[in-house]
């Protein structure tokens, strides 16, 4: 089952992303992306509910 998840910028903390993942498995997403606030590519990971 999909569903939507906030990707969170691991420098500054901002919510930048949304995007849908596999909820079962129990990885948690891991992306680099660019960063608004940062001004730079930073790594994004899922943030928990």
């Amino acid at each position: 089952m999909r569903e939507y998840v906030t990707l969170e910028c691991t420098e500054c903390r901002g919510e930048n992303y949304r995007t849908s993942a596999e909820t079962r498995g129990g990885k948690r997403l891991e992306l680099r992306k660019h960063c608004p606030r940062c001004r730079k590519h930073t790594v994004h990971r899922q943030k928990r509910k």
